[in-house]
């Protein structure tokens, strides 16, 4: 696969003469999340400690590295069990304890855990985390720092006969929307008054049983918009700065499947008004670490939020290529209390970066997820600062059945976006996958299309897929 790209901890004033917060990470996450962090921590000399669950014991990430077996293969009682969590950090000596994405990254309870047990989290404390895990507390605080809604419905719904009034106030189509949750569970479309009582029904009882809580909120359901989210870091002292923002548009399901840097449909003057106002919003509510404040463009032109994801994201690579910073390393340097020694007219952003997530799923099958052996794995070679491959596979992985189908990530960064669409073409062209199915073709398609490279798309659609009859 090549040497890895390294990054620095960026191009304004760097932190790379300060001694290395933590010696010991515990890292409560699996698969590419785990050797992302690992990534980081070997630069910076920390000892990386994983937790795993049975299934992931002889994985490719934690081969010939310090691991605590948490569990079984299920989740629920392996990486969604804090408790587990917490004291395998414990016993394994570990500092601190950083949650990646997914699983238990926001939860307020796995973060308790950590202040009460002397491992400091690596994230916003467990009562930010509260605040923003709930959606409508998190729209009246955004609100209050300055940043436009979507327009819904104030806070929790009663009942049917509340969202309806709500409904009939901003207009259908309507989104019934689960406070507690994310990932678009506990999530329904309305389009007629007739459907909201049994809509309703479906995405509480979706709600109750994905988060534990059947809460809803309804908002007007935005058509034709774009997913836009700003990259924040925040420090215990309040100080903040924005890393730019990302364009994530391109989804499935409200999965995402392209994300770019910078977003190609904003002008130089909302890039700024968005990105200073969210930065401000994270620090009004006390937010500390790394985190993204998710925002939606309406045909109006007009950026609205949605949600703050307080955690690291998937897509944040595109970020770093663009800017050089490390945002792993930024997350455990402000974790340890250190200030960000950055001031927001210091951070350059340069060129177009790119990040195709590559699946084991089959798009020619509905995205049916495809398990099993990898019997060839040769994606292409990275080259610093222009490709990057992030990945926890090798030849042989088996992947498994039970968690997120996730392979790789790849980001491409050039001079334009154009460059950096036909670098990752290349990068596409050249990477061979067998024994799994995987979304190359699918995003071969994508980026080849006239609709991606003309911005003729939105949230409704993936451009380029289906391809025309007799293609792939």
């Amino acid at each position: 696969m090549g040497e890895p790209a390294e990054l620095s901890t960026g191009r304004g004033p760097a932190c790379a003469s300060r001694p290395v917060p933590f010696r010991r990470l515990f890292v409560a996450n699996r698969g590419e999340v785990a050797a992302r962090i690992a990534r980081t921590c070997d630069r910076l000399g920390v000892t990386p400690v994983f937790g795993v669950s049975e299934a992931d014991r002889d994985a490719p990430w934690a081969r010939d590295r310090e691991r605590v077996v948490l569990g079984p293969a299920r989740a629920d009682q392996s990486y969604l069990d804090p408790v587990r969590l917490v004291q395998a950090a414990v016993q394994s000596g570990a500092s601190a304890l950083h949650p990646g994405w997914g699983f238990l990254s926001e939860s307020p309870r796995l973060a308790a855990l950590c202040e009460v047990h002397g491992v400091t989290f690596v994230g916003p404390p467990a009562h930010v985390l509260a605040l923003l895990g709930r959606k409508t507390p998190a729209r009246r605080a955004m609100a209050a720092a300055g940043l436009a809604l979507v327009p819904g419905s104030e806070g929790v719904l009663p009942g049917v006969e509340a969202a309806r009034a709500v409904a009939d106030s901003v207009g259908y189509p309507v989104l019934l929307k689960a406070d507690a949750g994310g990932g678009g569970r506990g999530m329904r479309v309305v389009h007629r008054p007739e459907d909201l009582p049994a809509a309703f029904a479906e995405a509480s009882a979706e709600a109750r049983a994905a988060f534990g809580d059947g809460s809803l909120y309804l908002e007007r359901l935005i058509t034709g918009g774009r997913h836009v989210e700003v990259q924040v870091l925040v420090d215990r002292w309040g100080h903040a700065v924005h890393l730019g923002e990302r364009d994530c548009t391109v989804q499935r399901h409200h999965q995402k499947l392209v994300e770019e840097s910078p977003c190609p449909v904003l002008d130089p003057a909302q890039r700024r008004r968005a990105c200073e106002a969210a930065a401000a919003a994270a620090a009004s509510v006390g937010y500390v670490g790394a985190g993204t404040v998710e925002m939606l463009l309406d045909e109006q032109g007009v950026l609205r939020f949605m949600e703050m994801n307080a955690r690291l994201q998937v897509e944040h690579p595109v970020t770093e290529m663009r800017t050089g910073l490390d945002l792993v390393e930024w997350q455990l340097r402000i974790a340890a209390g250190q200030r960000i020694a950055l001031r927001q007219d210091e951070i350059r952003f340069e060129g177009h970066a790119l990040e195709c997530r590559i699946n084991a799923e089959d798009p020619f099958d509905g995205f049916r997820p495809s398990p099993g052996r990898i019997a060839r794995w040769r994606p292409p070679a990275e080259e610093s600062g222009r490709l990057r491959v992030e990945t926890h596979v090798v030849e042989g992985y088996e992947v498994p059945p039970h968690y997120d189908s996730l392979l790789c990530k790849l980001v491409a960064h050039d001079e334009d976006r154009d460059r950096a669409i036909a670098r990752m073409l290349d990068a596409l062209a050249r990477f061979e996958v067998e024994g799994v199915r995987t979304t190359i073709a699918l995003h071969r398609a994508i980026l080849a299309s006239e609709a991606f490279r003309a911005n003729r798309y939105d949230t409704r659609t993936i451009p380029g897929w289906p391809p025309p009859v007799g293609e792939g």
